[in-house]
């Protein structure tokens, strides 16, 4: 593939990725403003808190075969379906389980019914297995705009039944039909929409094959999950339900902006970065382009979001909800980081150095647990905190690596990362100046908006950053194209 052409894919790829993920979070976003209005803390607290084992179930039925399949060529129906059938096996055997177990969990949590909720719950896990294959051939013909319609219809869906379930007084119920019926429905319409399906022949030799590169992938993602979902049942354990759902909600609200920009430029990461792998210098320049896009956007979003914290949740969900403003403001700051974390971490499997990925995780987990075991009997703000720091020494360790494998070093990074950073820094502080006195909730929002990214974009196209010269080329390109 040539330069141009990898461009255009990748300009193609991001704008339907990004489509995909902003949608789903607006969707998600919207169905949060009421359904937090109308449900109480406590029920949403009991979902959060057996998060862990839907997304660690996920994990351990891709089993990393599905990276394995979009990293390789000239692959037969038969591999397909041998990963197929390994999922649905895998799927059923961890339903059983967590169905049996699931009384151990109202034990756990202190909350009896949450058996019957995760038993409920938990058949989401198998629903994702059927339709693991059928995303992975979309993925890998670059179809993010077949993708981005199947989510976004899925979602809309359960949205509406579950805010109308909400209405009518289900309560957790309203919220564990949201899950069941996307899984549901995504599923089958990826199932409408794909023209593969699976044959009954069975490869051992191909699953051998597969699992010689998956596994110490599935062994990172194992430990990435735990570490990344074990907050809100860790403090299920210590803390009232209610005490789960602040901490979780913050942590979910500011995911929205910057889990969209980590799921876009992962989509395109795995896709171009897989198509390039074989050459270093390609990729280095790929991931200082991604790293710098990343920048421009995250940082101003960010700032933005830490000052008018208090003011969003007041607006959307008055008072019921305040307590989770100190760990939004907290987690913010370890969310303006985290994109950069799974851009390398797409390096480290697109070079099928499976290894670096799971010697980072080890390391990362190790560090996790000894700020866990430090922070947590200093109260939740600590162990929001431990979150922060642990984000930032896993970037430092993911971009010593980097340097290592493809002379992407931390340094190069920084210079990348830094400048953006810094002007995002100056731009919030003079609009925090500049809008202390505003009582008016909204009025504060959109003034700090306006005064942040105006300064923003000012500044960066005065100092003449990369990334403020390429959206204007951006721009310009599209004018002359509607002429």
């Amino acid at each position: 593939m040539t330069e141009s052409s990898l461009k255009s894919k990748t300009i193609l790829s991001l704008f339907w990725s990004f489509i995909d993920k902003f949608g789903q979070q607006l969707l998600n976003f919207v169905s949060m403003l009421i359904l937090m209005n109308i449900i109480s803390a406590r029920e949403y607290g009991m979902i959060g808190s057996l998060a862990i084992f839907i997304a660690f179930s996920s994990i351990l039925i891709d089993s990393g075969f599905g990276r394995a399949l979009l990293n390789r060529h000239n692959l037969t129906d038969t591999d397909y379906s041998t990963v197929f059938i390994f999922n649905i096996t895998l799927g059923i055997l961890l339903y059983l389980i967590l169905f049996i177990t699931a009384p151990f969990l109202g034990n756990l949590f202190n909350t009896p019914e949450i058996t019957v909720v995760a038993r409920v719950l938990f058949i989401s896990i198998i629903l994702n297995a059927l339709g693991l294959i059928h995303q992975t051939l979309l993925t890998k013909k670059a179809d993010f705009k077949g993708l981005s319609k199947i989510n976004l219809f899925a979602l809309l869906i359960a949205d509406i039944v579950a805010v109308i379930m909400a209405i009518y007084n289900y309560g957790v119920w309203a919220l564990v039909a949201q899950t069941l019926i996307y899984t549901l429905l995504r599923t089958i319409f990826l199932w409408l929409y794909s023209s593969w399906r699976p044959k009954t022949s069975f490869s051992k030799k191909s699953l051998t094959a597969f699992f010689s590169f998956s596994s110490k992938l599935l062994a990172s993602n194992s430990i990435s999950t735990l570490a990344n979902n074990i907050y809100p049942s860790l403090i299920a354990m210590f803390y009232p339900m209610n005490h789960v759902a602040y901490f979780n909600q913050a942590k979910k609200y500011q995911d929205i902006p910057f889990l969209t920009m980590s799921n876009t430029f992962r989509s395109v990461a795995m896709l171009i970065l897989s198509e390039v792998n074989r050459d270093s210098e390609r990729m280095k320049r790929v991931m200082s382009k991604m790293m710098k896009s990343i920048s421009f956007i995250t940082f101003p979003v960010g700032m933005i979001m830490i000052i008018t914290a208090e003011s969003l949740f007041f607006l959307f969900f008055k008072e019921k909800w305040l307590e989770a403003v100190p760990y939004f403001r907290v987690l913010t700051l370890a969310g303006m980081l985290s994109p950069f974390v799974f851009i390398f971490n797409e390096l480290f499997i697109a070079k099928e150095k499976s290894a670096y990925f799971l010697g980072v995780e080890i390391i990362k987990t190790f560090i996790l647990i000894i700020l866990i075991i430090l922070l947590l009997p200093h109260g939740l703000m600590a162990l929001a905190s431990s979150w922060v720091i642990y984000i930032i020494i896993t970037l430092l360790i993911s971009a010593t690596l980097s340097g290592r494998l493809i002379s992407y070093s931390s340094i190069q990074f920084l210079k990348d990362m830094l400048p953006y950073m810094v002007v995002a820094l100056i731009c919030s502080g003079i609009s925090y100046l500049v809008t202390n006195g505003i009582q008016n909730s909204v009025l504060y929002i959109i003034t700090n908006a306006i005064i942040t990214g105006g300064l923003y974009i000012l500044l960066c196209r005065i100092i003449k950053l990369e990334m403020s010269e390429e959206v204007e080329n951006w721009f310009s390109n599209l004018k002359k194209k509607r002429k």
